[in-house]
């Protein structure tokens, strides 16, 4: 039973297609994954958001200056951490601009992504650690769904392997190991990983309900669990990548990545042990519709406080006729 199971699932194939066309126009199903993932997780993150009292669709004013900025930093990214890949002897410079081919660094893209939306949530009033927080498993189901572009562009695969559940890579591949005989299977660390981010999606989803993580306790704990994962991934993947004292880049990045997750953890436990009050700051609150909205910003208001007992009481007394 044991061996006709195995016979059946004896390894994964690579798709045969990566594009398709409709008309002139060439559509890349990389580029549809990375789409399709951050349109879930806007999706999810604004009702994360509406939930905790955040006007609808609020989400999309931060994400129309996060996502733009977190692509343009997360190819720099790539491009960065593959140097020679891009411009070193024999390489087409001109390919650094070919994001459609693949390369984009979840680190830039969290870099880029998080400056953009602290930038959002100012403009908007929410507060930028409710929005991270509402953001975490919907970020991390993203890059799963986003993991299946390195599958249809079959690239960054992992060490030969023999398992039966070992990836089939085209034979020749530019990113072939040299040396391999054809019909090598590799393992498929975008599986790896796919499978690693949605058990993180669970676990993030239960954490945050039972120990009600806020002041962002939550993406603190997606930064952990995301980089613990990526520093196996990337121990066993094959594709080029600068080497800094012996470790890949993305090993750096996904160590730093657990380390800052872990700080932000506890100071922010430590600095704000109650719950937030609100997710905007203060000042900036959504009135639900009203003729002034939280973004709304004005000098004109109207004070409808009590005076002071020292004015009613000079006006009284300047009321009274004076007595000799």
């Amino acid at each position: 039973m044991i061996n006709a199971a195995a016979s059946v699932v004896a390894s994964i194939p690579s798709p045969e297609i990566s594009y398709f066309d409709i008309g002139p126009l060439r559509i890349h199903i990389y580029a549809l994954c990375i789409i399709t993932g951050i349109i879930v997780a806007v999706l999810w993150t604004n009702a994360r958001l509406t939930k905790r009292g955040a006007e609808p669709w609020v989400v999309i004013d931060i994400a129309l200056l996060a996502v733009p900025l977190a692509i343009i930093t997360a190819r720099i990214y790539h491009v960065l951490t593959h140097w020679n890949f891009y411009f070193g002897e024999g390489a087409d410079p001109w390919s650094a601009l070919y994001i459609w081919e693949g390369g984009i660094a979840i680190y830039g893209a969290l870099i880029g992504g998080a400056i953009g939306a602290w930038l959002g949530c100012r403009w908007t009033g929410i507060r930028f650690w409710t929005f991270a927080d509402a953001l975490a498993p919907g970020l991390l189901l993203a890059q799963a769904i986003g993991r299946f572009g390195n599958w249809f562009n079959q690239e960054l695969y992992g060490l030969p392997t023999d398992v039966p559940w070992g990836l089939e890579i085209d034979y020749p591949n530019p990113a072939w190991p040299i040396g391999l005989p054809e019909g090598t299977l590799f393992h498929p660390t975008f599986l790896y990983e796919v499978i690693w981010n949605v058990l993180g999606v669970a676990f993030l989803v239960w954490v945050g309900r039972r120990f009600r993580l806020q002041w962002g306790r939550l993406f603190g704990l997606y930064l952990v669990w995301y980089s613990a994962g990526r520093i196996v991934w990337e121990s066993i993947r094959i594709d080029p990548s600068d080497i800094f004292l012996g470790l890949r880049t993305n090993v750096w990045a996904a160590i730093l990545g657990v380390v800052l997750g872990l700080a932000i953890f506890f100071v922010q436990k430590r600095r704000h042990p109650g719950l937030e009050p609100s997710p905007y700051v203060s000042g900036r609150e959504w009135n639900g519709g009203q003729a002034v909205q939280s973004q709304n910003n004005t000098d004109d208001f109207v004070d409808v406080s009590e005076p002071p007992t020292s004015e009613v009481e000079g006006a009284s007394a300047t009321s009274t006729p004076a007595t000799n």
